[in-house]
């Protein structure tokens, strides 16, 4: 099956390796161009391109591809059987949707139709979800709205975050990836329509999407600090300052929402409906991480006081 592979990021790597492992005829990487990355702003490959370069692989990085017509050009002379597309990064034109005979094959990191969008994983996690999964799907027109192909259901634990689940979310993306290609093949794969009327959303992550709100309660704020690790983190405002509350655990404890109770080592703020935030490590803009106990008693917290949220 003669395929052009389209990916970008860490979470593609597993499914373009899987494929070549698998003895598909990968015979074009395309992936984003280089971009600068740290103080010296030196270009960057993305981890598909260093992959695809580890395995000998044809590659393209266009800059644009909707009215490229060199780019489709290169691509309907290769007349591929399937393009396959892992966090690309970029929105698939219709004459790249109409170009190969089993269509261009989407791995999503959601049990669509739930959290169709830029952070799936991210969302899952943060909404306090027991399961999430992969789905892999043709494209169409629309965000994340093509017929389901086949899924995989991953359960998550309390200790799960999204730094944990998104390598295993990818492993077992690329064996589903297989068994769908495999599948379609051989006409045991059949793609079924979404239901759009349970479809959630999980659009990119904004800085503001860390800030804590102390009228949710505990259990919800913990759970978007899982989701949201390692960005945009956990953040509120303390005396005119960001603190980065970096672990934190909830607790049923009656509390004015924003409202510090210090006892001992332990410091908690009052959340929404009788809960609280039990403060592990924090970090003020500028300073080291710290304890909670050590915060307590550098900024000499006292009960009552409250985070300027």
């Amino acid at each position: 099956m003669k395929l052009i592979f389209c990916g970008t990021p860490r979470f593609a790597v597993p499914t373009l390796s899987k494929l070549v492992e698998a003895g598909f005829s990968v015979v074009l990487v395309v992936t984003q161009p280089d971009k600068p990355r740290g103080r010296g702003l030196e270009l960057s490959a993305s981890p598909v391109k260093q992959r695809a370069v580890e395995l000998g692989l044809p590659l393209a990085q266009p800059a644009a591809i909707k009215n490229n017509e060199e780019f489709r050009q290169q691509l309907s002379a290769i007349a591929p059987e399937g393009i396959i597309v892992v966090g690309y990064g970029r929105i698939i034109p219709q004459w790249m949707i109409d170009l190969p005979r089993l269509g261009n094959i989407n791995l999503h990191a959601s049990l669509l139709p739930k959290y169709r969008g830029a952070a799936p994983i991210q969302w899952a996690i943060a909404k306090g979800e027991k399961v999430t999964g992969v789905t892999t799907m043709r494209i169409d027109a629309g965000l994340d709205t093509g017929d389901i192909l086949l899924q995989q259901e991953l359960p998550l634990n309390a200790s799960d975050t999204s730094e944990t689940i998104g390598p295993l979310l990818a492993d077992i993306g690329a064996e589903l990836m297989i068994q769908t290609l495999r599948g379609m093949k051989d006409g045991k794969v059949q793609a079924r329509v979404q239901d759009s009327s349970r479809a959630t959303l999980a659009p990119i992550l904004k800085k503001e999407d860390g800030r804590i709100l102390f009228s949710r309660t505990a259990y919800e704020t913990v759970d978007r600090m899982r989701g949201f690790r390692p960005w945009p983190g956990a953040f509120a405002i303390f005396r005119g300052r960001t603190l980065n509350v970096l672990t934190a655990s909830a607790v049923d404890q009656k509390l004015p929402p924003g409202e510090i109770f210090v006892e001992g080592d332990q410091v908690l703020v009052g959340c929404g409906e009788d809960t609280a935030l039990a403060l592990g490590e924090v970090q003020m803009d500028g300073k080291k991480r710290m304890s909670a106990r050590d915060f307590a008693n550098g900024y000499h917290l006292k009960s009552g006081q409250k985070i300027d949220n």
